[in-house]
């Protein structure tokens, strides 16, 4: 069995769609459902269990795992709670990770691009001790994030036991179906998606910073479907540890994705440029590419889909469709 926590969330259930489609029915989530929905994003899929995280340690206890991908985790950027955050998302993690050494079971989490923080000197994700102090994270999530790489690290350079396999992943901006419960945190074409079709106008924010265009604030948006190839690799290269960037490598900007959603419903463009709000013109990140050239000498080598494809089969293949869900 593969054991998949925060399985009914984004990532998560985009992962048990590729195992059920590849032909695994033995995958067990672990993950909170809520009353907003979320158990759409499994309403497809066949599992072998259903394990919510109070029960987890118990459950642990009586099975035998191949994996665990750890996906579980408070992803909110604007979480204020500390101690709601250093449980779900360091101490949890610790609890697995020494699960997965002691019996021997390959672990595969997901950091985040959060720990580099606004990243001038760019997002190169040597993972040495020394490399890592280097980083200043910018909110709770992913300060809690940035703690577990860290234990990790420290294990592996004092030649601590560690599982068979251990990797972090790095997830810069994902994007694509499943998302919907995110709210606030979806990708913006996602947000706005309803909105334009309705025929009102995008809005995004003007640029305040000299040779940049309104709009052309640049993120290295990546698509589900990539993501979850990465993983799925992965599991399937069991030599292969450390903590990767999960991008494309290749930035690309506001304007150009809701370009291609427009485009996508057969629609010119309908952009407005609004005023960014006073408190966050310091802080707001004019860009952000991940340095992939860890993960392509690890041995990853299929391509990732172009922004505008991307956002096109996101929005024909799901967003504009009666049914959204994977």
């Amino acid at each position: 069995m593969i054991l998949v926590t925060g399985g009914a969330g984004f990532i998560g259930s985009n992962v048990v769609a590729c195992l059920n489609e590849a032909g695994r029915t033995d995958v067990v989530v672990n993950d909170m459902l809520g009353k907003d929905g979320k158990w759409r994003n499994l309403g497809k899929r066949q599992i072998a269990d259903f394990v919510p995280p109070a029960e987890l340690g118990g459950w642990l206890k009586v099975r035998e795992l191949e994996a665990v991908v750890h996906l579980g985790a408070i992803s909110a950027t604007t979480a204020t709670d500390g101690d709601e955050i250093i449980s779900a998302n360091f101490r949890l993690s610790l609890a697995l990770l020494d699960w997965c050494t002691k019996h021997r079971v390959p672990f595969i989490y997901s950091s985040s691009a959060a720990t580099y923080g606004d990243r001038s000197s760019g997002f190169d994700d040597e993972w040495s001790s020394s490399a890592l102090r280097q980083l200043r994270p910018m909110n709770l999530y992913g300060w809690s994030k940035h703690l577990f790489d860290q234990l990790v690290v420290d294990r592996f350079e004092r030649k601590q036991p560690l599982p068979p396999q251990w990797v972090g992943l790095k997830f810069f901006n994902v994007f694509g179906p499943n998302e919907y419960h995110k709210d606030a945190m979806a990708s913006v074409v996602c947000r706005v998606f309803d909105s334009a079709k309705a025929g009102q106008p995008v809005r995004l924010f003007k640029s305040y910073r000299a040779g940049i265009a309104d709009g052309d604030q640049r993120r290295d948006f990546i698509y589900v479907e990539d993501v979850v190839s990465v993983i799925l690799w992965l599991l399937r290269t069991p030599q292969v540890c450390g903590i990767y960037n999960v991008g494309t490598g290749q930035a690309g900007s506001f304007r150009e994705m809701i370009t291609a959603m427009f485009a996508a419903l057969g629609q010119p463009a309908n952009i407005e440029y609004i005023d960014m709000p006073p408190e966050i013109r310091d802080s707001y990140q004019y860009f952000t590419q991940g340095e992939i050239r860890n993960l392509r000498q690890a041995g990853y080598n299929a391509g990732f889909t172009p922004l505008a494809d991307a956002t096109e089969r996101y929005v024909r293949d799901y967003l504009d469709r009666p049914d959204r869900y994977r």
